[in-house]
């Protein structure tokens, strides 16, 4: 059943995501450290995920069977999941963390769109406004970064899975918990990042890892996977995935600083990108103030 909502329920969890969403900034530049490429780097880090959680369970002695029915939508999700951080982490090899990151914004957008249509409710007209507002940033960055193409078609794609798999997190919440709902899908991530790697004879030496990648990848799998990816679904239990989305958005503003610290990434960008991204993150930090405002109007 799901807890009743409260403002300071409410206050809690944001702050809970906006934490979350600074350690997924982190992951954009561990992506960058790592050395092997992004389905293998994606298939360990689900790996150490899986297993940090089941000895949290186990530790805790915690019941963490579910129905078939359950199991089978958690495994197809976490295909999603897998597939959003497949793409994610490609994107970030073949263009720059900033790029990956800005993209990844148009979460917003995607989410807008699919929220309502999944769960059968109005699209909201301001939801929509802003999710244009950032693809016409997009568009910019587009025009501007063209030796960016496949890495901006890359991140976008990897923000179209985690829009899914968010709107069905928030449902899934309601029934099960989120460590649970955590463990099956790196589960799932983790069979289907293997299928793949079966028929494309990806278990080679190709997945040999470097001294340096050992670290990267435990600090990935468990803090920025098994920790971020349980407190991220644990909050839909009182946010909406838009919501969720839009904060989430915040992501690139944590990562674009950090790959300034790390990689002095932000001089290879052009005054085309700064356009676009300064109209996507204007977006998501002014949209709260507008819909607060809208509402006040429609309840005088």
């Amino acid at each position: 059943m799901a807890s009743k909502t409260t403002p300071a329920g409410i206050n809690k969890n944001l702050l809970i995501l906006h934490f979350t969403v600074f350690i997924w900034g982190f992951t954009s530049i561990l992506g960058q450290l790592i050395s092997i490429s992004a389905v293998p780097l994606v298939w360990y880090r689900v790996l150490i995920a899986m297993v940090s959680l089941f000895l949290y369970f186990k530790v805790n002695k915690t019941d963490f069977k579910v129905s078939g029915n359950t199991l089978l939508k958690l495994v197809l999700t976490g295909g999603l999941v897998g597939g959003h951080w497949i793409l994610f982490f490609a994107s970030i090899k073949v263009a720059t963390v900033p790029v990956t990151l800005v993209c990844l914004s148009s979460i917003t957008l995607f989410t807008a769109i699919f929220e309502p249509l999944i769960n059968k409710t109005r699209i909201s007209k301001l939801e929509i406004v802003a999710g244009l507002l950032i693809i016409s940033g997009i568009i910019l960055i587009f025009k501007f970064e063209t030796q960016y193409t496949k890495g901006i078609i890359l991140g976008l794609a990897s923000a179209v899975c985690a829009s899914l798999f968010s709107i069905i997190n928030s449902r899934l919440v309601k029934h099960s918990a989120a460590p649970v709902i955590a463990f099956y899908e790196m589960g799932g991530a983790l069979f289907w990042a293997s299928i793949y790697l079966i028929f494309t004879h990806g278990f080679n030496r190709s997945m040999l890892l470097k001294n340096s990648d050992i670290g990267y990848l435990l600090l990935l799998g468990t803090a920025c996977t098994s920790l971020a990816y349980v407190a991220g679904v644990a909050v839909m239990r009182e946010l909406s995935a838009f919501r969720v989305a839009l904060i989430t958005n915040l992501e690139p503003v944590y990562g674009i600083l950090m790959a300034f610290l790390f990689f002095g990434d932000m001089n290879k960008m052009t005054i085309g990108f700064w356009i676009g991204a300064v109209i996507i993150l204007s977006t998501i930090f002014l949209f709260p103030v507008a819909k607060t405002r809208i509402s006040k109007r429609t309840a005088r």
